[in-house]
């Protein structure tokens, strides 16, 4: 293992540890397509969405792009709607293309497909409309030539939960043939409750629903299988926490290998770590239902997948900003517009201190740049220079969730800077100061975030005086928001009505592993 990494899986000795994806890359989909696996993800509000991540032994991956650029209606995204936007994503591919199915639970069904998965991508399209229609999945019927769709339903949006519901689907994907008709009502099955995130198959002649219920955080693994697409449908419980450590098991994607394997990747709820990604073992018992895990619970570690050696490798975290360009990990908490950043021949990130009447609340700024978190325990680190000349321009590194806590420059009306570090509880709608400001003669500092088992955050400074890095303030507790993970954040922002606000330049954003040792727990093969 990489020991500057925050996070690997790979073992490097043939076996490989859980979470496979140590951060939240919610909801998440995979397929196969020859001996490339490619996974997909719920991108929520910020842009680009729909994260697409590739590996060659399911344990090892990179993200090599996004499908989405812009989130439609492009207006209703221009501020941040940080819980909305798109759920739970079905990756597939059929007739030479890739596509890829939402929902979005205040407009509807949408989908988007591609020739290639690095795009060019379609321009979303609305299949059907209407609120609370949330985790489509489609199904090509190779056998039959006809298509299918299964979603379930938000109550939030649409008074309706705890059921499947199936259409006849046009061959290309763009319309539904009918009114639909409800495939499983949970509220029959004793013992089940919020069932949703539909996956559909086709084996051995029958349809297959793998579903999950019981909640984001607490709920299992459902499988259904019917004859008929329309039901009826049995039903068997087929992955929960028993007497693992890993609550709410649930909600993702079966795929096989060239090898002729079958695995599982679902995600586990952890607070504000948002829903990292497990990989489990999965093999069908006499009759014909599916095993996952360790006799239906998970694995903490296994053999890996029998495919070809890969390089150990993880989603990226740092950036040098060369040519003054942000990597693939980055994405806005709306649709960007242009100006944000600032186009240069070097390195370095500049952004624009965007005046904003909501400057002094992170959580209502569209042009904050953040990552998810990469792991339980790490270390992220940049360097900034408030080149502003603005009274009240500022900019810095933030853990950004329902509450959030950042740490960075202000310009001040008498024309120096310092260095200031400041908070927001969840139910406040304006910050305070968290720790002590002081100037910082040079106008930039070294800021470095130190991440604990609980997500408990240690921010400290070097202004360059020569006492080199000080803490800052209490330990701030990172909280998620109601579906999103918490994240980290680059801003630069000023007071509305400044008039011309200049830049703030990020280098070096670098995220390191704690140096706490974590224990070797006992494969399981």
């Amino acid at each position: 293992m990489n020991a500057t990494r925050p996070w690997t899986a790979d073992l490097g000795d043939g076996t490989y540890r859980n979470p496979v994806l140590n951060a939240d890359w919610s909801d998440p989909d995979v397929i196969r397509v020859g001996d490339d696996f490619y996974l997909t993800a719920s991108s929520f509000g910020r842009a680009p969405g729909l994260p697409l991540l590739h590996s060659r032994d399911l344990v090892n991956w990179t993200l090599t792009g996004h499908a989405l650029d812009r989130l439609e209606p492009a207006a209703e995204f221009a501020a941040p709607r940080h819980d909305c936007g798109v759920w739970a994503p079905a990756l597939r591919h059929h007739a030479g293309r890739f596509w890829i199915f939402w929902g979005d639970p205040d407009h509807g069904i949408q989908q988007i497909s591609a020739e290639d998965i690095r795009g060019p991508w379609t321009a979303p399209h609305l299949v059907k409309a209407g609120r609370g229609l949330i985790d489509p999945c489609p199904l090509w019927d190779e056998e039959t030539g006809e298509a299918y769709l299964v979603h379930a339903w938000a109550k939030s949006r649409s008074g309706i939960k705890n059921r499947l519901t199936g259409h006849r689907m046009s061959p290309d994907g763009r319309e539904l043939l009918d009114e639909g008709k409800t495939l499983i009502d949970a509220d029959t099955l004793p013992g089940w409750f919020t069932l949703e995130g539909p996956k559909l198959h086709r084996r051995n002649g029958e349809f297959w629903i793998f579903a999950p219920a019981g909640g984001v955080a607490t709920g299992w693994q459902g499988a259904f299988r019917s004859r008929d697409f329309f039901g009826p449908y049995e039903e068997r419980v087929v992955l929960a926490q028993g007497r693992s450590g890993v609550n709410g098991p649930h909600q993702g994607a079966w795929v096989d290998t060239p090898a002729g394997e079958d695995w599982f990747l679902h995600f586990q709820e952890r607070g504000a770590y948002g829903r990292v990604v497990h990989l489990q073992p999965m093999r069908w018992d006499g009759d014909g239902w599916p095993v996952i895990g360790d006799a239906g619970e998970p694995v903490a570690m296994h053999r890996k997948p029998a495919l070809p050696a890969q390089p150990v490798e993880a989603p990226a975290c740092d950036d040098g900003f060369p040519g003054g360009r942000h990597g693939r990990q980055w994405q806005w908490t709306a649709n960007p517009r242009p100006g944000w950043t600032v186009e240069h021949a070097g390195d370095g990130l500049r952004l624009s201190c965007v005046p904003a009447e909501h400057a002094h609340d992170l959580r209502l700024l569209p042009h904050v740049l953040v990552q998810r978190l990469p792991a339980e325990t790490f270390t992220a680190e940049v360097e900034l220079a408030l080149e502003s000349e603005a009274p009240g321009a500022r900019a810095g590194l933030a853990v950004l969730g329902d509450a959030y806590s950042w740490i960075g420059l202000e310009r001040q009306a008498e024309g120096g800077v310092r260095l200031v570090h400041r908070f927001a509880e969840a139910t406040a709608d304006a910050e305070r100061d968290a720790g002590h400001a002081g100037p910082a003669p040079s106008g930039a500092a070294r800021l470095r975030i130190e991440v604990a088992p609980g997500a408990r955050c240690r921010f400290l400074a070097d202004t360059g005086d020569g006492a080199g890095f000080r803490p800052s303030g209490q330990v701030f507790a990172a909280t998620p928001w109601r579906w999103v993970g918490a994240l980290l954040g680059l801003f630069a922002t000023a007071p509305p009505g400044a008039g011309p606000t200049g830049t703030a330049r990020f280098t070096g954003f670098h995220v390191t592993a704690s140096h706490a040792t974590e224990p070797r727990e006992k494969s399981r093969s």
